[in-house]
């Protein structure tokens, strides 16, 4: 099994850091602009939800062929194809908003349509 380059380990680290200096930049922008990165970050084919979900996508392939080998347990690669799995389909459920998320703050519709009105958000309890 080898290892990673110290510089693989440094870029994941720099981008860990970098995604938390985003995160943290969202709190200081205005809603228009924090909609427009939210919509960037969730672009299915050059955001970093569909990058990140490639790279699980790789280190499951890579966990398989280790546990195959016996390298490493079974579980390890079964939780990394079930993250892998489960990314895609938030990527996919997400895909149909993205659109509307990237339009956001942009040029409105006809002006005959009406404005859109704030809508609750209602939490149902299971009895």
């Amino acid at each position: 099994m080898t290892h990673p380059t110290p510089d693989s380990v440094r870029l994941a680290d720099e981008i860990t850091r970098r995604l938390g200096h985003l995160s943290t930049a969202l709190h200081d922008l205005p809603p228009d602009q924090v909609i427009r990165v939210i919509a960037r970050v969730l672009d299915p084919d050059n955001g970093v939800l569909g990058a990140f979900t490639q790279l699980v996508g790789t280190g499951s392939l890579f966990a398989r062929d280790q546990a195959e080998r016996g390298a490493l347990p079974a579980e390890v690669c079964l939780a990394l194809g079930r993250a892998a799995n489960e990314l895609n389909d938030i990527g996919l459920d997400l895909d149909e908003h993205t659109d509307i998320l990237a339009g956001y703050g942009g040029p409105s519709g006809p002006t005959t349509a009406r404005p859109p009105a704030p809508a609750p958000l209602v939490v149902r309890r299971r009895r």
